[in-house]
């Protein structure tokens, strides 16, 4: 039976150019902290992966550095708490964020509260960043604006341009911070445009090995000493990340960055037509499509009509067809998801929202099966109901 896959934005199918990384990166065995020839060789590969993660992110590589990770999430972790713990911070100094962050930073500030931060949430409407909330939140207290890139359940594309660039109009010590984990190799990232200090990314989402994230940081907020490591330890990663690197994991990582780098734009084109597609073919079934004016090309928000998304994923999956209920990162927590709150949506609604995130890889068949079986299931299982 013929699987279908549209759930790339939990992960991606490893690709084989970076497999063959990991396998020839296994064959070296070496530790890279070990001054031998095998450390050294190690050591390279590492250095050779930041530099084909640092294209993808900035048009300069000596701007700043690629701090390698566990994941997006503890990329995250570190900038969010690496980044309050840097300072000397009193109660009431200020982060600001999203409403409708990844659990990564919604938790990792929700920590920072305990601690005595302010946390102040930019509303997003329709997947829309208000922009003038934002300005009218900074004072003199906040030290750091963290806004996502793409959010991970609507696939809404938030101007991070205009938005860090009020920040650092308003005062250029604030650190901004993006989580461009849904972002990376689907749109065009650039920290300079952006006037990001800080990117998170990770490999498993371009089709790289689990278990592997970066954080880009920029030469300024090491120059400044604005982030301090929360893993301490031996010193790895320029001390900013102590613990003996996954460096097959990384040189995985590395060349997923470089075949996404010399594909990228034909890769926004590919999965820019089969959502399209999707929602041209979706529109014709009795679904409710929550589409953001502005949008990644992989991510597409679908609400069935009183049909719960837990009980349509099993039936398309007994169809060989796998999506997702919103994150996959956040499946197991029952609070109902700011992102598609504002959309209008009731909780009700919410819960019968699945999420269907493509990749490279998917086509208009898979996109036609897909519908197919949507309207088969809805038809099963609301004569179910009655």
């Amino acid at each position: 039976m013929n699987q279908i896959y549209l759930d790339n934005s939990a992960t991606t199918l490893i690709s084989q150019e970076s497999l063959e990384a990991v396998n020839e990166a296994f064959k070296q065995f070496g530790n890279p902290s070990s001054l031998h020839s095998r450390g050294v060789i190690a050591s390279r590969i590492v250095r050779e992966a930041a530099d084909s993660v640092m294209s993808l992110l900035s048009r300069n590589r000596s701007s700043g550095e690629i701090i390698f990770t566990s994941g997006g999430t503890e990329a995250n972790n570190l900038a969010l708490v690496g980044g309050y713990n840097s300072k000397k911070r009193k109660a009431g100094d200020t982060l600001i964020i999203s409403d409708s962050e990844h659990a990564s930073v919604e938790e990792a500030a929700k920590y920072l509260e305990k601690l005595g931060v302010k946390v102040i949430r930019i509303p997003t409407v329709g997947g829309y960043l208000d922009l003038d909330f934002l300005s009218s939140s900074l004072d003199g207290s906040v030290y750091m604006v963290s806004v996502m890139t793409v959010n991970n359940e609507t696939g809404a594309l938030y101007n991070i341009k205009e938005a860090f660039s009020r920040v650092k109009r308003f005062n250029p010590d604030i650190i901004t911070h993006t989580d461009a984990v849904q972002a990376l190799g689907k749109t065009i990232i650039s920290a300079e445009t952006f006037k990001a200090d800080m990117i998170t990314v990770s490999s498993h989402k371009i089709h790289g090995p689990m278990g592997v994230g970066a954080l880009y940081v920029s030469k300024d907020i090491i120059k400044t000493r604005k982030l301090v490591p929360i893993l301490h330890g031996g010193g790895q990663m320029n001390g900013y990340r102590s613990g003996t690197e996954n460096y097959p994991g990384i040189a995985g990582f590395g060349a997923a960055c470089r075949s996404s780098k010399n594909r990228i734009t034909a890769d926004i084109e590919q999965i820019s037509g089969v959502r399209e597609y999707a929602i041209k073919r979706l529109s014709a079934i009795d679904v409710r499509l929550n589409v953001p004016v502005h949008s990644a090309p992989h991510v597409l928000s679908v609400t069935l009509p009183g049909i719960k998304s837990e009980v349509m994923l099993h039936y398309l999956s007994a169809e060989y067809i796998y999506v997702s209920s919103g994150s996959a990162c956040s499946s197991n927590d029952p609070k109902t998801s700011n992102a598609l709150k504002s959309f209008g949506l009731s909780d009700f609604d919410a819960d019968c929202t699945i999420r269907v995130s493509l990749c490279r890889d998917n086509t208009r068949d898979d996109i036609d099966k897909l519908a197919d079986a949507l309207s088969a299931g809805l038809d099963t299982l609301i004569r179910r109901k009655k």
